[in-house]
């Protein structure tokens, strides 16, 4: 069974960079994984995704554009490169995988697709 553990969060002012990294660990990471992220006091919201080899990704509108999602399979590591980080993107940000064996044509975005997640990685923006 898989596990997963986020890094690279931390305290940035408005208009810095940060690297997250989902680093999976127990099997093969070769499943299609989505970044989500928990603001205090609102609903877990689904942020980025991407398919199994990293040729299909997706975004939220409130990033795109802004935010980059990858993969390397190799190191059973997920990233999300978030560039000119606003504080509305200050939360918990999360990777979550799908362990179940499904075969999805796209990405999902809602929550219960996911089994296995990480513990959360915090990210602060200060203006």
């Amino acid at each position: 069974q898989v596990q997963l553990e986020e890094s690279g969060g931390g305290l940035v002012q408005a208009g810095d960079s940060l690297r997250l990294s989902c680093a999976a660990s127990g099997a093969p990471f070769t499943t299609i994984v989505s970044w989500f992220r928990q603001a205090p006091g609102k609903e877990r919201e689904w942020a980025a995704g991407i398919n199994e080899n990293g040729r299909s990704v997706i975004y939220a509108d409130s990033v795109k554009g802004r935010f980059t999602i990858s993969r390397d399979n190799a190191k059973n590591t997920v990233y999300l490169q978030m560039n000119s980080l606003k504080p509305e993107d200050t939360a918990v940000y999360y990777c979550a995988t799908d362990m179940s064996g499904r075969d999805w044509s796209n990405v999902p975005r809602r929550r219960e697709a996911y089994d296995t997640w990480g513990q959360g990685t915090q990210v602060i923006v200060t203006s």
